[in-house]
């Protein structure tokens, strides 16, 4: 029988898992995540105002009750975890589904003044995952920079200019819900540096930005002219020509005075970020831009000329990359895991039973769907190269000497069961719906509550 471990419980680790029980009537899945929670971005990375896209977690969930996969929470692997070389004595395949795990930073002066963050980060920190930072976003904050034009960036955008009653049906944890409500924040830019056909937000997601209450989009027209595109779209692809339309709707609206603006810039390059200049100087005060132009290749240039815009709140959202994992080969130019159809390549040779799925190997690129189409290629060359690793004798059930090597208590589905229980409780406290727990010590003690 052919036992397999699946390193993260996020959709790519899931399908990997569904498309393997799918194809073998026999195989049995160990599920491993490093948190005591499933489903890696559905949970830690969707906003907590997209319900529709949280509900993803009832289908994977399915997926993780199904009687040939098993959950296993709280177990590191790599580094102060189990070791690539045991994981592999302990199972016929390892398909390692890590993700993305970083953010990718801009590269200029002062990016590092208090007041500056990744948008992963304060997504984490709304979002309630364990390993987020404190709350130190918003303090004193009246106006935010955000700097990118994808949906990463929409999402931070829009959580920034929600009011608590909007926020508070939602599982957002309470201490952020409590500092969103209290935010003094009335502006925010969310600046690209390239032009309005080419920001990589969704349609759909940028529509939102115009529906929130008591909020205003202010787009300059003379700004998105400076698009090749924008004063003819008819020949951009679909979604890039909507996005056009939505933003030339915004640009002939005349301004309704909102107590929040959004403001949506373009073809601004970040190049330093200023402390303050109000006798608090140990902070970010400001983002200093230049302005670019089209170079004819879909491209920008710069132009030399800059343009300062107030921020106590900077918000880089340019992408995520991948990082490696102790024991496995890395190609650092990509982020990713080098692989022939999922199956991981050391030294331009297959390495017997270890695979790779989602961003760890094609790079953070795709929506949730995505990661089907790739984990389905993956469990098929694993189960092609099935009958080879069967030959190789396994010491038992894993689970024991998992238990041995893992850092923290191995959290299975019962334990997850516990959390949502507690999380649930919570809510009720709070005279609120399910709020999530927002720490490893309220997590892992509502979990031992399965069999405490």
């Amino acid at each position: 029988m052919l036992r397999v471990a699946v390193v993260g419980s996020g959709p790519s680790g899931v399908y990997t898992a569904q498309s393997l029980v799918q194809q073998d009537p026999e195989v049995l899945v160990d599920v491993l995540d490093r948190l005591p929670c499933p489903y890696g971005l559905v949970r830690y990375g969707v906003a907590p105002d997209h319900e529709k896209i949280k509900s993803l977690q009832q289908n994977l969930r399915a997926v993780l009750e199904h009687e040939r996969v098993r959950f296993l929470g709280g177990i590191r692997v790599g580094a102060d975890g189990v070791p690539v070389a045991r994981l592999r004595e302990l199972y016929h395949a390892v398909v390692y589904c890590v993700g993305a795990a970083t953010d990718r930073h801009l590269g200029i002066p002062g990016e590092e003044l208090p007041g500056s963050w990744s948008a992963t980060e304060f997504v984490s920190w709304y979002s309630a995952h364990p390993d987020a930072a404190a709350d130190g976003f918003l303090p004193a904050a009246r106006s935010a920079v955000v700097v990118g034009v994808g949906n990463v960036a929409v999402d931070v955008t829009r959580m920034l200019a929600r009011g608590p009653a909007e926020l508070s049906p939602t599982d957002m944890p309470q201490g952020a819900l409590t500092a969103l409500a209290a935010s003094s924040v009335t502006e925010i830019h969310m600046v690209g540096r390239r032009g309005p056909s080419q920001a990589r937000f969704t349609t759909k997601e940028l529509r939102e930005l115009g529906g929130l209450p008591d909020t205003e989009v202010i787009v300059d027209e003379a700004e998105l002219a400076l698009d090749p595109a924008y004063g003819d779209p008819a020949g951009l692809p679909a979604a890039q020509r909507r996005n056009v339309e939505v933003l030339r709707g915004w640009a002939a609206t005349p301004s309704r005075g909102a107590r929040r603006r959004i403001r949506l810039r373009f073809f601004l390059r970040p190049v330093e970020l200023l402390a303050d200049g109000d006798g608090n100087g140990d902070r970010v005060g400001a983002v200093r831009f230049e302005r670019t132009a089209p170079d004819g290749h879909g491209g920008v240039t710069g132009t030399g000329l800059h343009e300062d815009l107030e921020a106590q709140l900077v918000l880089r959202s340019v992408g995520y990359r991948g990082l490696p994992l102790e024991g496995l080969p890395f190609a650092p130019e990509r982020g990713t895991v080098p692989h022939l159809a999922g199956r991981v390549l050391r030294g331009g040779a297959v390495a017997p039973g270890e695979y790779v799925a989602g961003w760890i190997k094609r790079g953070p690129t795709g929506v949730i769907g995505t990661n089907r189409p790739c984990a389905k290629e993956t469990a098929t060359s694993l189960l092609e190269d099935a009958p080879v690793l069967l030959r190789r004798e396994l010491p038992g059930d894993p689970l024991e000497l998992l238990r041995a090597a893992a850092a923290e208590p191995v959290v299975e589905w019962a334990g997850w069961l516990a959390i949502e229980r507690a999380e649930a409780e919570l809510g009720a406290s709070l005279g609120r719906g399910v709020v999530k727990l927002p720490d490893w010590a309220s997590l892992l003690a509502a979990a031992s509550r399965a069999t405490g």
